[in-house]
């Protein structure tokens, strides 16, 4: 068993291996798949099969530069989507405590506490004052 691993591990040496972008190709293939068990179509196999090849190809890759560039780029893509759900389900998850507006001068997200009627609010970025209609 000794020597599987170390043909194993020279194997893999200088190779890229597993990233996010890797993780993110799997579990998008493994939703296919379940997709795939429901509606039985010759279409959704591709998209099954695709993201499977290129994760593998990905992490069997010698050329590490590029591997890392495009999980760079898949990163920011993927953070600035993080960003937006996570403050979609923090103003759900506050929505009876707070509200949220944007500053029309600097457009700042404003967390803003839930007192009924109009109110002037000054921006802490740009200290403008605006006036606010909570409901």
């Amino acid at each position: 068993m000794g020597n599987f691993k170390d043909k194993l591990k020279d194997f893999m040496s200088c190779r890229y291996g597993a990233d996010q972008l890797f993780l993110a190709l799997l579990v998008t293939s493994l939703v296919f798949m379940v997709v795939n068990a429901f509606i039985r179509s010759p279409v959704i196999e591709i998209f099954i099969w695709v993201p499977l090849i290129w994760a593998i190809f990905r992490s069997f890759s010698r050329n590490v530069y590029k591997r890392q560039a495009e999980n760079d780029k898949f990163m920011e893509i993927w953070n600035r989507v993080k960003a937006k759900c996570s403050l979609t389900f923090r103003r759900i998850r506050e929505i009876r405590t707070h509200r949220f507006r944007r500053c029309p001068h600097c457009k700042a997200q404003l967390r803003l506490p839930r007192k009924r009627g109009r109110h002037t609010v000054q921006c802490p970025r740009c200290h403008e004052d605006f006036d606010v209609r909570i409901l």
